[in-house]
């Protein structure tokens, strides 16, 4: 299978010509040290009938919950696939390119509300995040318990972005990609009026739908969208906190030059990491531009030589595997490898690409209830990290 057709959810081919986006302030594939080769287990857990595109658990849950693109989540308890889905929505869900149900988040007081929420795009292609509450089946969600929390108008299909996760504070943080086509045309990354490009922030236990945190940093700003956390992002199709450090970590899917890495403080708000100004460290549409004022990623490689379409996962933090402590995982979607380093005064060290055999296109990482780290593939398959040999 070609890249450009395993490139299922997370960018598109580059609708600009390449040598627009070449003007470069460093050269990753001369900065970056080079890789050394780490040795760790797969072991498939599951194999689903649709595209696994996300992995989650609420704390201390044993079972897993996947979530399907085609609108299913499906649930895995002692090592089983349950037959009937945890929920079916794929009545509402667009299917196209980078479309579909996106992600699952369950609200930090799931064991007391039982709320979960998604991020999906709906049949007219428009972003949507809806609140559910599981039944009395604990298995299955209830489908009249819907409550739409926040839509978001999308010009084109593809750079959905599609995560949503509850970090610091339990507020719930938002992944939403440019808009879409390519060279983000409506610079929706550098425009304070629209919630594309950025990294959203809301309190879902106050206001309804929702508030704004009072220490969002635009709040009362003129022009801004006070739901906005951080700007300047082309497709963030995986982001994740690290608690542990403090950390924010985005991958963030480049043009045609460059995938990126970034990592900050999960305090602080109000950054711009550029897009399209620059992609990665690279001036993007100019010869010239500045830096100054904008997030710069901790690691970055070369679209078209390294892979197409970076995969952002986690920092290892469970207990099975206490060697990874510390560790960053992400990959690629067309290339199928695994890679990590580590993060250490801003700069990321110990690089390694591991030895995992072939496990075919990477979607998605996820985590447990227990902190243990998953892989989701394009083969449709689920794969926990086992152990390092």
């Amino acid at each position: 299978m070609g890249p450009h057709s395993v490139r299922l959810l997370v960018m598109v081919a580059c609708a600009i010509q390449a040598s627009a986006c070449g003007a470069s302030v460093t050269d990753p594939a001369s900065q970056q040290p080079p890789l050394t080769v780490g040795h760790v287990a797969l072991t498939e857990v599951v194999q689903v009938s649709g595209m696994p595109v996300y992995l989650t658990a609420p704390p201390s849950d044993p079972r897993l919950f996947i979530v399907e693109r085609a609108g299913r989540i499906r649930v895995v308890e002692d090592g089983q696939l349950l037959a009937a889905p945890f929920l079916d929505i794929t009545d509402s869900v667009s299917g196209g390119g980078e479309q579909g149900l996106l992600s699952l988040a369950f609200h930090p007081d799931y064991a007391t509300t039982g709320y979960l929420y998604v991020y999906y795009t709906d049949v007219a292609g428009d972003s949507r995040i809806v609140r559910y509450q599981v039944s009395a089946d604990r298995n299955v969600a209830a489908p009249g318990s819907a409550k739409v929390i926040l839509t978001v108008s999308q010009p084109y299909p593809n750079h959905n972005g599609g995560l949503l996760v509850f970090g610091p504070g339990d507020m719930l943080f938002i992944g939403l990609g440019d808009g879409g086509s390519g060279g983000d045309p409506q610079n929706n990354g550098q425009d304070p009026s629209t919630l594309l490009g950025s990294l959203l922030r809301i309190d879902v236990d106050r206001g309804d739908p929702y508030a704004i945190p009072q220490d969002n940093p635009f709040v009362g700003g003129a022009d801004w969208r006070e739901e906005t956390w951080a700007y300047g992002l082309r497709n963030p199709w995986r982001f994740s906190f690290d608690d542990t450090a403090g950390m924010l970590y985005v991958a963030d899917v480049g043009q045609n030059s460059r995938e990126e890495v970034n990592a900050t403080s999960a305090a602080t708000g109000g950054l711009n990491y550029g897009w399209r100004i620059m992609e990665g460290s690279s001036c993007f549409n100019s010869q010239d531009c500045t830096s100054n004022g904008l997030v710069l990623p901790v690691l970055e490689y070369v679209n078209g030589v390294d892979g197409c379409a970076v995969v952002g996962g986690y920092v290892y933090r469970g207990v099975e595997l206490s060697s990874l402590g510390g560790t960053y995982f992400y990959s690629d979607n067309c290339a199928g490898w695994i890679r990590s380093f580590r993060l250490e005064s801003g700069t990321a060290t110990e690089q390694k690409e591991w030895d995992v055999g072939d496990i075919g296109n990477v979607l998605s990482f996820g985590v447990d209830g227990f902190g243990e780290l998953y892989v989701l593939s394009a083969n449709r398959r689920v794969y926990r990290f086992d152990s390092v040999r």
